[in-house]
């Protein structure tokens, strides 16, 4: 907040305090919004390759959509919910302190001076490699929990807890952090692309002598929105690979290469963007809430604590 259309202020005292309080608020609207098509997403990278004659088991975002609720009810669309919306406080909370952090050593090595959009997306990349350390365990359940019903083994897990102890009691801490390479893939572009994007627009739409206080929420909402959709242009394709790999069976594969060769052997280079359809309508309204829930609590917290 509080940042010209040309220019980037240092940080106020306790800036990275702020953020880290203000970026776990903003994750938690991200999740409440978009997390039914987040369900939807993950099925249907992992949906099983149908037999030769068979048709598959979800044939778009749409019949996913309609079995899933008729199988299980509305439920079955927020499977899983608990993990990310427990995590989802220090992860959100992480990558904008980490984003805060980037930010604000390379203030210094410009001795204060402007940061260039480069120098954001830097910050973005600093951010995802914070955030990944806390993210990865949360998103190896989540993802589990999401695709149990398709796995045809019955219902395994009876929630998100049981699920997390006994996938570390299975493997221990290596089981609980599988994918971790393949997140760092997917979260330390992304976010660069994520928050370069976001800053850019609201410069762009900041009036001439005006700070971005003075934008009305919707210019929040579209600037949120669209570094969402950039985010998941960047991350779509190492998404599919950690959730093949997050949910295969133990010692299927051997890390993201493995998974990516395998893929490319028996489904073709098509399989990497399922679940595109509502990746992209997910992230638009699901980073906008989180935008602004994260700059209505940026503000609130200034007042508070100026």
């Amino acid at each position: 907040m509080g940042e010209t259309t040309g220019e980037q202020r240092p940080a106020k005292q306790g800036g990275l305090v702020k953020s880290f309080v203000a970026g776990g608020f903003g994750g938690v609207c991200n999740v409440l919004v978009g997390y039914p098509l987040d369900t939807i997403k993950v099925r249907l990278q992992t949906q099983p390759k149908p037999s030769p004659g068979e048709p598959p088991l979800y044939t778009s975002a749409v019949d996913c959509t309609v079995k899933t609720i008729r199988n299980e009810g509305i439920r079955g669309l927020y499977k899983g919910m608990a993990s990310p919306l427990v995590g989802v406080t220090p992860i959100f909370a992480i990558s904008f302190y980490g984003y805060e952090f980037g930010k604000k050593i390379q203030r210094r090595s410009a001795d204060g001076g402007n940061l260039t959009l480069p120098q954001i997306s830097i910050a973005g990349f600093i951010s995802g490699m914070f955030s990944t350390t806390v993210m990865v365990p949360f998103e190896r359940v989540k993802c589990v929990m999401q695709v149990q019903r398709n796995s045809g083994h019955g219902m395994k897990y009876k929630g998100s807890l049981d699920c997390a102890i006994k996938l570390y009691q299975e493997g221990g801490i290596r089981s609980s952090y599988r994918g971790v390479g393949a997140t760092l893939l997917r979260d330390v572009p992304a976010t660069g692309a994520y928050f370069g994007v976001y800053e850019f627009l609201l410069r762009r739409m900041t009036p001439e002598g005006k700070t971005r206080e003075h934008l009305h929420p919707l210019s929040i909402l579209f600037a949120g929105g669209m570094a969402g959709v950039f985010f998941w242009v960047v991350a779509i394709v190492p998404d599919t690979l950690k959730s093949r790999l997050q949910t295969a069976p133990e010692g299927m594969f051997s890390g993201v290469f493995a998974v990516y060769r395998n893929l490319m052997k028996h489904e073709g280079p098509k399989a990497l963007f399922k679940g595109v359809g509502p990746i992209m309508l997910r992230s638009f309204p699901a980073n906008a809430a989180c935008f602004l829930g994260f700059e209505v609590a940026m503000k609130a917290l200034n007042d508070i604590l100026p």
